[in-house]
């Protein structure tokens, strides 16, 4: 408790009242997916947010706050089967889900972002392209710094859920995501 001697003057600022204060936000993904067809149609589209798992924060806070060397490189992989995701998950142990590695390229997809602005930096210059070689399911993404496609090392960021529910790939459709890392 502070004394205020006689004599003394004192005074005090309410610069906001309770409910004005501001929160700070997580940052979150957002993911606006397209998937077209051979011939180029539009076959279905989503936009969704996601879950930054425990290791993912985990690895933003020893980075940036605590200056530990950092991945300057992260991948966009596919997901199916997501029956669950969980805070604890990851590359390692997810046992909620599986990895997608039903298109062409031999790694995951490189996340090539641009310049940070308004609290957020994307890949739209860039969208994470997935070429389709056989016929599955898809589910979603996640983010990791790793781009072993099935691989089970490096950090897992992030994954989301297509809101329009599970979609069918089939040979030749191609799959476009564009990334957006938000602090908005």
């Amino acid at each position: 408790m502070e004394q205020c001697n006689f004599g003394a003057a004192g005074s005090a600022t309410i610069l906001r009242s309770t409910s004005e204060r501001l929160a700070l936000r997580a940052p979150r993904t957002l993911w606006k997916t397209q998937c077209h067809n051979a011939a180029g149609e539009l076959q279905w589209e989503s936009e969704d947010t996601n879950l930054v798992f425990d290791a993912g924060i985990n690895d933003l806070l020893d980075k940036y706050f605590k200056g530990a060397a950092y991945s300057a490189a992260w991948y966009v992989g596919l997901v199916t089967n997501p029956a669950t995701y969980a805070a604890a998950d990851t590359m390692a142990s997810h046992a909620g889900w599986t990895e997608n590695t039903g298109y062409s390229d031999a790694t995951r997809r490189t996340l090539t972002l641009g310049a940070v602005a308004g609290k957020s930096v994307d890949n739209s210059a860039s969208a994470a392209v997935f070429n389709a070689n056989a016929t599955s399911t898809v589910d979603g993404f996640f983010l990791c710094a790793n781009n072993v496609k099935g691989g089970t090392t490096g950090v897992l960021y992030c994954a989301t859920q297509f809101s329009v529910g599970a979609k069918p790939l089939t040979n030749g459709d191609v799959l476009s995501v564009t990334v957006t890392l938000t602090g908005a």
